[in-house]
């Protein structure tokens, strides 16, 4: 509910940072209760689970999807043919209102910390602290080397008879065999197209007796390599070349891959692969629970599966996501305690001796609040209370909140220090009733955080608690430069708007009732000056009036 660290000019840490590489992104350590490496259908599926449980997730994706190269994803129910992309934009926004995160990034590597939580190196040189672990980084395929397969892979060159295969049904197909596997699927293949023709391009470990049932069915099967994948003007495959130099005409060309999981992140706490029970990758092992060796770690989708589809990757998913929530439950049962994974991120961050922010008040919030006469006052997400000190100096009878019991010791020992009285309230606006029952004349969120909920419980909260005739002042950063791609090899983007509650969305609410709120102010400023934040230069100011009749 206070500023959120990726804001600030300072780190997010107690102890010094280096800025070597990227000195205008402070390096930041977060924590959380659930981090998830990998944010596709596995990953997404989890993490609904586990945020609708209450708990706080992180997702870091880098965007490399196995499934990147189709346009079109099949075997769905209830989503058959869409862009595999399509899906995974819904997927977002559907845990992002439940309050999770995801980043753009990167995650290089995971170790246990002394504590027994997992602490998780990002790229840019930032962290995640988290007490489990989802790997749903998915796996490579690794294609043979025939000139023109990679260039056409999940395109016009296919490997999955339930993936595509519908798409070529008699259309001319060559499958190109290049390990003992290569055979499994094509029984699937015969039944779908009378056009098919078999190229043993390696036969080491091929069963004979399945090949010499497919060519009396009527299958052709060629004894040869295959040189290159042909395509047209058009860039569609148009046939295979063999290394005799004939060509064999195809629509479509089916290769088989090998496949590596990608766990190599997790090699810090002692991970390793094991060989697939084909012989044709690896894949790290888990107990039906979906918990790796390393308790606490979890994993799921095609790193643990390299036969699941999407639907099936995303079922996974959902199972060890609830999986994951049980074990925290139950940790938390133990412990006699309601942990939240929020309360604790924002705790790090007042955890230290070093202030995060400057002692100066708000510019915007001085500006618009002066020409008041003086009344009752709630600071939402007050961190270390400038804005609250600054308003009970001017004779405003002030309320402020946050979830961190760490912001407002720093309160309260400041509002000591001036003999100012500001009644703090330590809560989430998401909770129950967060700010009593009394309203107020004025409301003040500045570049306040507070999570998404379906319900829009924090939101509707925060605008009851305007008085009639009272204001409600907004102000956060403009997050337009957020929305530029980053480079995930070199930078994690440490902060999602999208999973908070943002100035937009209250001012839609504000405009969806007329007869209640009086829109003054929804514009973009300057940010003035006396922030400790260099690198956010504008902000977004939302001013309204409630009502009085």
């Amino acid at each position: 509910m206070s500023e959120h660290p990726i804001h600030n000019g300072h780190p997010a840490r107690s102890e010094p940072t280096e800025h070597v590489s990227h000195p205008q992104h402070p390096t930041l350590e977060r924590h959380c209760d659930v981090a998830v490496i990998g944010g596709s259908a596995a990953g997404l599926a989890a993490v609904l689970q586990i945020s609708r449980q209450r708990r706080g997730v992180v997702v870091v994706d880098d965007g490399t999807p196995r499934n990147a190269p189709a346009a079109h994803m099949h075997g769905y129910l209830g989503h058959e043919g869409i862009a595999p992309g399509e899906l995974m934009e819904a997927g977002r926004e559907e845990v992002r209102r439940h309050g999770a995160e995801v980043l753009a990034g990167r995650v290089v590597g995971v170790r246990r910390r002394d504590d027994g939580r997992f602490r998780l190196d990002l790229t840019g040189g930032h962290a995640l602290v988290a007490r489990r672990v989802l790997a749903a980084t998915g796996l490579s395929d690794e294609l043979p080397a025939i000139d023109g397969v990679a260039e056409a892979w999940g395109r016009g060159v296919i490997h999955c008879p339930f993936c595509h295969g519908f798409e070529v049904r008699d259309q001319r197909l060559v499958q190109i065999v290049t390990h003992p596997m290569g055979l499994h699927p094509t029984p699937l293949f015969r039944h779908l197209t009378d056009r098919l023709t078999v190229v043993l391009h390696d036969p080491t470990g091929l069963d004979e007796g399945v090949v010499e049932a497919l060519a009396a069915s009527g299958v052709t099967v060629e004894r040869s390599q295959a040189s290159r994948v042909l395509s047209g003007p058009d860039g569609e495959v148009s046939g295979v070349e063999l290394g005799d130099g004939r060509v064999l005409e195809a629509d479509a060309v089916v290769v088989g891959s090998q496949f590596k999981a990608r766990a190599d992140v997790l090699t810090g706490v002692g991970l390793t692969t094991t060989p697939h029970p084909t012989g044709a990758g690896d894949v790290l092992a888990v107990d039906p629970r979906g918990e790796t060796a390393v308790p606490g770690i979890y994993a799921a989708g095609n790193v643990t599966d390299p036969s699941l589809q999407v639907l099936p990757s995303a079922a996974q998913g959902s199972q060890v996501g609830a999986m994951i929530a049980f074990s925290l439950a139950e940790e938390d049962l133990r412990a006699a305690v309601r942990h939240s994974g929020e309360e604790a991120d924002w705790d790090h961050r007042y955890g230290g001796s070093d202030r995060a922010w400057s002692v100066n008040p708000n510019g915007t919030l001085v500006h618009e609040v002066t020409p008041l006469a003086p009344g009752r006052a709630l600071d939402v997400g007050t961190g270390e209370g400038a804005d609250a000190l600054w308003l009970a100096e001017h004779a405003w009878k002030v309320t402020a909140t946050d979830i961190s019991g760490n912001a407002l010791a720093r309160v309260r020992v400041e509002a000591e220090r001036r003999g100012l009285d500001v009644n703090l309230v330590h809560g989430d606006a998401n909770d129950p009733a967060p700010f009593g029952a009394e309203t107020f004349d004025l409301v003040s969120l500045q570049y306040g955080s507070f999570k998404r909920t379906p319900d829009q419980r924090g939101l509707r909260s925060l605008l009851a608690a305007v008085a009639p005739g009272g204001m409600l002042l907004v102000v956060h950063h403009d997050f337009t430069p957020l929305r530029d791609p980053v480079d995930v090899a070199t930078q994690t983007r440490m902060y999602d708007p999208e999973a908070f509650v943002g100035v937009d969305e209250i001012a839609a609410a504000l405009t969806a009732d007329p007869g209640t709120w009086d829109v003054e102010t929804h514009e973009t400023r300057p940010r003035p000056p006396g922030a400790a934040s260099t690198h956010h230069v504008s902000d977004v100011v939302l001013r309204a009036t409630r009502r009085t009749v």
